[in-house]
């Protein structure tokens, strides 16, 4: 788990959305498990994670949306694989999956966090949910907890 100066406590009340692709779910349900123990792990119970399944990362952008749009949310954590192929439709997904959920935190000011892995094997996926290189679930729920503890503090 990475380490933060200070207490990193979500601020009280506070409910996060976490999206995940369906698609590599050997990958992506290791991350969400992650992500769900370290927003735990940092003051959030169950009651206040939604988790909302949808079929690819090309698809978590829109559904972030909704959920920003609907301004409950302190932050949103987006996880998913993706991981190259023999075509282009890697770089398509993994990069047009960035720009919307960028699009999302600044046309909504929530947090989006990007867990949304971007590999050239599945070893290095495997690498980053639980492996050699950590959870990036878990990194980016900490982050999500960080950023909706300081947007909580600023004006």
């Amino acid at each position: 788990m990475a380490h933060y100066e200070g207490d990193l406590r979500a601020p009280e009340g506070a409910r996060f959305a976490i999206i995940a692709s369906r698609w590599n779910a050997r990958i992506t349900d290791v991350l969400v498990a992650g992500a769900r123990e370290s927003l735990a792990g940092n003051g959030v119970g169950e009651e206040a994670i939604d988790v909302i399944r949808v079929p690819g990362a090309w698809e978590i952008p829109v559904a972030a949306a909704r959920v920003a749009a609907g301004s409950g949310h302190a932050a949103i954590i987006a996880l998913g694989c993706v991981i190259r192929g023999d075509t282009r439709h890697y770089e398509h997904v993994a990069d047009s999956c960035a720009e919307g959920l960028m699009r999302v935190q600044l046309d909504f000011g929530v947090p989006v966090l990007n867990g949304v892995l971007a590999v050239e094997r599945i070893e290095d996926a495997e690498a980053r949910a639980g492996g050699s290189h950590g959870n990036k679930g878990e990194e980016v729920a900490l982050a999500a907890v960080e950023m909706a503890q300081l947007l909580e503090q600023l004006p």
